[in-house]
């Protein structure tokens, strides 16, 4: 009796420490500690693992012992700017997704910006619990479908009309040598052009892909990241070349591509 208690103990054990290798670990970056607490008490109870920090060095620390999966991140720390911190994580593939947390429901430069720069998706104080759960894992199960889709090597730099974009230092070069500086969103959305070449992508497509806050409501934002992508790349951005508007459909990127 004693052996098979023994035996049963084991296998309760084996599979909990299972469970825990499996669980996505959370950051949470929020200088309020009992915010801190609230989101660690709860996401732990939903299986995740959780590590709570105050501010951008402690943060650093925990992203240099072991992966983060997802970050949430407050934008209004006490004595740090969120968007510099949003810089220090850098940019997918290499940085965690990002949700932001801003104060208040109608501080949209706060929730813009923080888009732009690359977040994944937002939620504004005060807010459910629920669903903060649900954009979580909807933001979870984006980047790990994106992350199987691209198995593999990956690029280091497309070539396309005189262009570079090398992928490793996140640099567009014109067909001059000349550095173009790109935004987060602006960088993601060419990546995702230049990833399917001469194919109409859809808006839905593009918001994915670039990592775009996929909400109705932000859904014409990827019109004017491609209008600032014209600006940059075509001769004529009232007359685009490169990328092309399929009216109903969405767009193309109508040059070829070389990969290397």
């Amino acid at each position: 009796m004693l052996a098979e208690q023994n035996t049963r103990y084991e296998e309760q054990s084996k599979g909990t420490i299972e469970q825990a290798a499996a669980a996505k670990h959370i950051l949470v970056v929020d200088d309020d500690p009992e915010i801190r607490e609230m989101l660690t008490n709860y996401l732990e109870s939903e299986n995740f693992r959780v590590s709570a920090v105050a501010d951008s060095r402690a943060m650093s620390r925990v992203l240099n012992e072991r992966p983060v999966d997802l970050v949430l991140l407050d934008m209004r720390l006490a004595d740090e700017d969120g968007f510099e911190i949003m810089r220090q994580l850098g940019s997918p593939p290499e940085a965690p997704p990002i949700i932001i947390i801003t104060g208040h429901r109608r501080d949209e430069v706060d929730r813009v910006v923080g888009l732009e720069l690359g977040a994944d998706d937002y939620i504004t104080k005060p807010f459910s619990l629920r669903e903060l759960l649900a954009r979580v894992r909807a933001v979870l199960r984006r980047s790990g479908s994106t992350r199987q889709q691209s198995p593999g090597k990956k690029p280091k730099r497309y070539r396309f009309a005189g262009w570079e974009l090398d992928m490793r230092m996140r640099r567009l070069s014109s067909p001059a040598g000349e550095a173009t500086p790109l935004t987060a969103g602006e960088f993601n959305l060419l990546a995702a052009f230049l990833q399917s070449p001469q194919q109409i992508l859809s808006r839905e497509q593009l918001l994915a892909a670039s990592r775009i806050h996929d909400e109705e409501v932000f859904d014409r934002s990827i019109d004017v990241q491609i209008l600032r992508l014209r600006r940059k790349l075509e001769v004529s951005p009232s007359e685009p070349k490169l990328i092309v508007t399929e009216r109903g459909a969405g767009y193309v990127f109508a040059a070829p591509v070389e990969v290397q």
